[in-house]
């Protein structure tokens, strides 16, 4: 029997082998959402990151300030952004530090292969959360609109100064 005779059934089981793991991982990462996905999170910036069981996720509903360098593609737009964008992950790491989340549904996937998915906590939505926490801003990734602006000022009302004596 020559080599070539040997090495073929061998590449074809390691190729075998191979898409099944891969298969396995696709189909683990676009189960049906139910109480036994979630568990503790990794926030790599305020509207994205990884579950402890590998799962990498975007919050669906929600946008958060980017933290990448003004010059990295996909990165903040602005200096203020970047300092918001930490603020903001810090503000999701303080809300779930510790804690189990829930997968409540798994929306789509993004264009990073990530899946756009709900999380709640306590039985709240964890994005509704977010965003109640000033942090964060509602937008639909899905739609249409353009993410929002976070290197335009926010005007502040001054506070009224107190009266002299």
């Amino acid at each position: 029997m020559s080599v070539r005779m040997r090495i073929i059934p061998v590449a074809g089981i390691l190729v075998f082998i191979l898409i099944s793991a891969l298969g396995a991982r696709f189909a683990s990462e676009t189960a049906q959402a139910s109480t036994e996905l979630g568990g503790t999170v990794y926030w790599s910036d305020g509207s994205s990151g990884r579950l402890s069981d590998g799962t990498r996720f975007r919050l669906h509903g929600i946008d958060a300030p980017e933290t990448g360098a003004t010059t990295q593609r996909g990165g903040a737009k602005c200096e203020a952004e970047r300092e918001l964008g930490y603020d903001a992950k810090a503000a999701a790491v303080e809300l779930t530090r510790g804690r189990q989340v829930v997968v409540t549904e798994i929306v789509s996937r993004d264009r990073y292969g990530r899946n756009v998915l709900r999380l709640s906590l306590d039985g709240r939505d964890v994005g509704e959360m977010l965003v109640e926490s000033g942090m964060h801003k509602v937008w639909n990734s899905d739609s249409r609109e353009p993410k929002p602006d976070w290197c335009t000022p926010v005007r502040r009302t001054p506070l009224p100064r107190a009266a002299s004596l």
